[in-house]
């Protein structure tokens, strides 16, 4: 049996509370979490910025075709001691900076034709429909520029991967949506829905032990199951009970892996 010694929850900042990351703790859990901006935290980002040291090569973590470069430092939150992750991303800066740059090069254009813009320019322009360069500087301060919090002590590659790659995330809601089956259901009660909801996180979950358990092997779960779709057990008893037995039909080697992999148990049934 496998027990599972430590647990690290990964969650974005829309739910990142200090009541949840001590509720976390409290289950001898770790955290590793977004954490929206606010005052005191836009007080430390502009200490970090002012010095301009935080784009050199020793902050540098590369994840995929993105380069952050990240500076960590003690911090608390909800109680709970841990790292504070400061992550400046350039190339997200540069695409903020000339999305926002058009969104008010158009809003201008159609402020002069006496048109309807989006929602929220409104700052950038005085009541002459002038452009106000304070108002943009401004909301450049902080592009490209994130946080995240950590209860648990780890390297600066490390922390960025779980918390950014979002390849795992993805795949595990296209999990959930296909082969563990959550799709649009017609359960209206709500212990119904919370039951349904329940079993496909439950499948998720036994998918999940299966991954862990062939990755030795290098075969997905996926593939492990489609291979083992053929396997079937045969059962031979008389008609008045007094001789049964069964067999498993004949497993490829593939089979035969997968099965070792798991559980070698499994091959004596």
């Amino acid at each position: 049996m496998h027990i599972i010694s430590t647990i690290l929850l990964v969650y974005d900042r829309g739910i990142t509370s200090g009541r949840n990351i001590f509720d976390v703790k409290a289950l001898k859990w770790d955290t590793l979490c977004g954490v929206a901006f606010n005052p005191k935290l836009e007080k430390i980002w502009r200490q970090v910025l002012s010095k301009g040291k935080l784009t050199q090569f020793d902050n540098r973590v590369r994840l995929n075709e993105t380069i952050f470069y990240v500076i960590t430092k003690p911090f608390r939150i909800g109680g709970v001691q841990g790292e504070l992750a400061l992550c400046f991303n350039e190339r997200q800066q540069r695409k903020l900076k000339e999305s926002r740059y058009d969104e008010i090069v158009e809003a201008q254009a159609l402020i002069k034709n006496k048109k309807v813009f989006k929602a929220g320019l409104e700052k950038y322009f005085d009541k002459n429909g002038e452009i106000l360069k304070s108002q943009i500087v401004q909301a450049e301060e902080f592009d490209g520029c994130s946080s995240i919090f950590c209860s648990r002590h780890m390297q600066k590659d490390e922390l960025i991967r779980l918390y950014f790659d979002k390849d795992i995330v993805e795949k595990a809601f296209h999990s959930i949506k296909g082969i563990t089956n959550l799709q649009p259901i017609r359960h209206w009660l709500s212990n119904r829905v919370r039951a349904h909801v329940f079993i496909c996180y439950l499948s998720y979950l036994l998918l999940s032990l299966l991954k862990y358990r062939l990755k030795k092997i290098s075969i997905t779960p996926q593939d492990a199951l489609r291979e083992l779709e053929t396997m079937y057990k045969v059962y031979l008893r008389d008609s008045k009970g007094i001789f049964k037995m069964s067999r498993v039909a004949t497993l490829t080697k593939k089979q035969e892996l997968i099965l070792k992999a798991v559980d070698k148990k499994l091959l004596k049934l």
